[in-house]
């Protein structure tokens, strides 16, 4: 299927994990790009030639993430990472007006690269950045009980080696019956791959990321569904 010139991804920036690329660049021109808000395609476009583009959330995944907000009619949501905050600006388009974002990231600089296209959209008011360390963040909104389960939704796409360790906390933040999505669960297919073939850092990367699909997937505190978009996104429902 012929796409918009536009909307070709670029083969080294594909995060699709589907049997080609064809197949990858099929779903997308069919189902995510007709439906996509234009200040997202707008980002995406803006960031594509970034040098740490790989670090956006794909455009399917994010699909998925909209969806989950309006099915929940998520309110108040946290994300740990933003980068040019496709992912925040796609949270904000999605939740209601008087919806409020609590986004975290150590470096202002990416994320003023999508800023303007945010404050563009009208939803710039609907949004706390707040440049920290994620853990130090999460740790100071738990000192205050009224924190506690007050989040509709989480969206997790943040330093890897610390995964289990967000999840602790926004098990806390999240109320019961909410979602905590975590973004690089499949982590470019390194999950399955032979432990010789990962370099050093890679291979740290890699180990952190089975450990903690092993350790969501016996979690009895959520329901777990991993769906293999993007660069695989696990979905968690706190149940208690």
């Amino acid at each position: 299927m012929e796409g918009d010139s536009s909307n070709r991804i670029i083969p080294s920036h594909s995060k699709g994990l589907l049997q080609t690329p064809e197949l990858y660049q099929y779903v997308l021109d069919t189902t995510v790009f007709p439906r996509e808000p234009q200040p997202l395609k707008e980002l995406r476009d803006l960031t594509a030639n970034h040098p740490r583009a790989m670090m956006a959330t794909a455009p399917d995944a994010g699909q998925l993430v909209a969806l989950l907000l309006k099915l929940t009619g998520a309110k108040k949501t946290i994300e740990l990472g933003v980068f040019t905050g496709y992912s925040l600006l796609l949270t904000a388009l999605s939740i209601p007006r008087d919806g409020k974002i609590t986004a975290i990231d150590t470096n202002r600089e990416f994320y003023e690269i999508g800023l303007p296209v945010i404050q563009k959209a009208g939803i710039g008011h609907k949004i706390e950045f707040i440049e920290s360390e994620a853990l130090h963040v999460l740790d100071e909104l738990l000192k205050k009980e009224a924190n506690e389960g007050s989040y509709d939704f989480a969206y997790v796409d943040a330093d890897k080696l610390n995964y289990w360790n967000y999840h602790e906390r926004l098990m806390k933040l999240v109320k019961v019956g909410g979602i905590i999505a975590y973004d690089n669960t499949l982590w470019g297919g390194s999950v399955a791959a032979d432990p010789a073939t990962l370099g050093h850092k890679g291979g740290a990367v890699t180990q952190s990321t089975i450990q903690f699909n092993k350790s969501i997937a016996t979690d009895p505190r959520v329901d777990i569904s991993l769906a293999p978009l993007g660069d695989g996104i696990t979905v968690c429902r706190r149940i208690y």
